[in-house]
């Protein structure tokens, strides 16, 4: 569990802290095995409990083992959860036919997001549980499931207000920003942010993460990476950190890990990160799989 980022913001304290957990911070494929034990193989999946509500951003490999979690803390109690998908990419919804908590008729869930170019979030998560790609369909899932396409870039989910932007990325990829009673937490898992101009969104998500307290941001490529994968649609860390502490940010999290970067490389490219912080204030931490961050929170009087 970290402890570092637990801001003083300019919100109101919660009575319980808000709680972010990663359950998958990989990207494009999951990359079980040794080499990358330390960090995590699931992809994205990030679990946050704030005002009372449970939220899961994105549905990768990694909402497997949180469903198995959930199952086990609520041991059949009613569920509510929202899911809120980034984007249809694979890598952001090949966890949902395996979501436990779906299965359960007493659960309530919500999905939203904002669709893929022709066809809307219920339809694309339909498609992946059809024949021959999977021996379950969607129709088998007994959970109330609600899916709600978005359509502003503003929402609440119970008390806790959300922005959205577009992000560069191939196909409509949205970040997201939660204002809790406990502080600010930005997720842009998939994001070509960038210093110059040719970035067609990057203002957006600078505005998105500007004096927020947690952002966790695509920062896939190393510089010399990135050279070779201009127009991809994921971020140069040095870029990340630069725009982030340009934003104020408080504390960044380098997030969608490339699949071939094993724990190693992904301590130098932390190591790296940090020194270009140095002297701003800004936290840098590298996503794990498994870590807990808690944000504001007070003792009752």
């Amino acid at each position: 569990m970290s402890i570092r980022p637990k801001f003083a913001s300019e919100h109101a304290p919660a009575l319980d802290p808000v709680r972010i957990k990663f359950w998958g911070v990989r990207g494009s494929i999951p990359t079980p095995g040794p080499e990358t034990v330390r960090f995590g193989g699931n992809t994205s999946c990030v679990e946050v409990r704030a005002d009372g509500q449970i939220i899961i951003l994105d549905a990768g490999s990694g909402l497997r083992p949180l469903g198995l979690a959930l199952d086990s803390e609520f041991l059949g109690q009613p569920q509510e959860l929202t899911v809120l998908i980034s984007h249809m990419h694979w890598d952001h919804i090949q966890g949902f036919p395996f979501f436990a908590p779906a299965f359960h008729r007493q659960n309530r869930i919500r999905v939203l997001g904002y669709g893929g170019a022709s066809l809307g979030v219920r339809d694309v998560l339909s498609h992946q549980m059809e024949a021959p790609c999977f021996p379950v369909s969607l129709a088998e899932m007994r959970g109330n499931l609600a899916f709600e396409e978005l359509k502003e870039t503003r929402f609440q989910v119970g008390p806790v207000r959300l922005s959205a932007c577009r992000t560069d990325h191939p196909g409509a990829c949205y970040g997201y920003r939660l204002d809790t009673s406990g502080g600010s937490i930005c997720y842009v898992p998939d994001s070509e942010t960038t210093l110059t101009a040719s970035s067609q969104h990057s203002a957006g998500v600078a505005e998105l993460i500007h004096g927020a307290d947690l952002v966790i941001l695509d920062s896939q490529y190393t510089a010399e990476e990135y050279r070779e994968r201009v127009g991809w649609g994921h971020g140069c860390v040095d870029e990340v950190v630069q725009i982030a502490r340009d934003a104020h940010v408080k504390s960044l999290y380098l997030f969608h890990h490339d699949p071939s970067h094993d724990d190693a490389f992904l301590d130098r490219m932390l190591q790296r990160a940090r020194s270009l912080a140095m002297g701003s204030g800004m936290w840098v931490e590298s996503a794990r799989e498994g870590e807990q961050v808690l944000l504001g929170g007070k003792t009752p009087a």
